[in-house]
């Protein structure tokens, strides 16, 4: 008796001992409804596709960078181009793509808020796919990705003043940067550099520079511009930038990561889908508890606010906008990390 009751205190002093879970730990869902979600999702895109292969901004109506963030989608959930239920679908998509390309190079096809935005977009997009296209249409997205590289490059060298240099803005001759899109340009040449498309070493360390110049004091976060305040989902924006350049673990990177943790991402803040998009595959990219909080806080939110259709709709107006396509691509490409289908996913 005396042995029975010596073990259980033995037992009650261990579990004394051990850490309490953590509140919210544990997730609200299985990966089962995670895989479910991501299929409501994808027949939801599926539907809204033009006939001529675009999809759309709501605002706007037809999209290079609505149809490339539909594109990215169905290749994050491991789906391909020619073949599959959707092969077909994706292909038409990158064809409107590339046929929409501009004598300077520029990927554009209707824009509400600057051309180099649906470049960066559009230019990622091909730099992803290009390897899983047949020769013809392979050999035109290369030589199409190659126009659109150079055009980033060249955006990138205009002229500015120390505080704006190796990053991007709105239009290829902007002599101003900010965060935002200087994030689509530098995923962009990093995918590209990644399948062997000439990128100046010069160029990611430039606009690395930049990014870290955008860190705000004590590494709290990261600015919209140099001097200015963090959001979630900038901070989430300068985490993604510098791992995805081999910066791994930098103190700034590290710091916006632990805010994160704290002041994480929530429905009906501004451009919400934007950041689940950054702060996840950002935070995927660190690893450890930076990936499975945010993994729980933002699948939670998203698979509860996935509607019937299999949509995902936007609260802020900022997103509104923009519509259904954009968010629910965006929400897919951020659920479908695990699945590591896309080279950006890789760590």
């Amino acid at each position: 008796m005396r042995s029975l009751v010596w073990q259980a205190c033995v037992v009650l002093g261990i579990a004394l001992l051990l850490p309490l879970p953590r509140a919210g730990a544990q997730p609200k869902w299985t990966d089962r409804e995670v895989d479910r979600s991501i299929n409501q999702a994808l027949e939801y895109i599926a539907k809204r596709q033009h006939p001529d292969g675009a999809w759309s901004i709501d605002s706007i109506g037809e999209s290079t960078a609505a149809t490339s963030l539909a594109v990215m989608a169905f290749l994050a959930a491991g789906h391909t181009p020619g073949e599959g239920p959707y092969g077909v679908q994706i292909e038409k998509g990158i064809r409107w793509v590339i046929d929409h390309q501009e004598p300077n190079g520029m990927l554009i096809h209707k824009t509400s808020h600057g051309p180099m935005y649906s470049h960066g977009i559009s230019t990622l997009m091909l730099a992803e796919v290009v390897g899983m296209l047949r020769l013809e249409d392979a050999a035109r997205a290369r030589r199409a990705l190659e126009r659109g590289i150079r055009l980033i490059l060249e955006a990138q060298a205009i002229p500015k003043n120390e505080r704006h240099q190796g990053g991007w803005r709105y239009q290829p001759s902007s002599r101003d940067s900010d965060l935002s899109v200087t994030g689509w340009q530098l995923l962009a040449l990093r995918a590209a550099k990644d399948i062997g498309c000439d990128v100046p070493a010069e160029a990611i360390d430039l606009a690395v520079e930049y990014v870290k110049q955008c860190a705000t004091p004590e590494q709290r976060g990261f600015a919209y511009q140099p001097g200015g305040g963090s959001t979630a989902t900038r901070a989430g924006t300068g985490i993604l930038c510098l791992e995805i350049c081999g910066v791994h673990g930098s103190k700034e990177a590290v710091g916006a990561a632990e805010i994160l943790l704290r002041e994480p991402l929530k429905y009906g803040d501004s451009y919400f889908y934007y950041g689940v998009y950054y702060c996840s595959i950002g935070m995927f990219k660190l690893g450890g508890n930076y990936w499975e909080q945010t993994r729980n806080q933002v699948f939670s939110i998203l698979l509860e606010r996935q509607e019937g259709d299999g949509s995902f709709p936007a609260q802020d107006a900022s997103e509104r906008r923009q519509g259904g396509v954009y968010s629910t691509s965006l929400a897919v490409l951020a659920l479908s990390i695990e699945y590591r289908y896309l080279p950006i996913y890789q760590r």
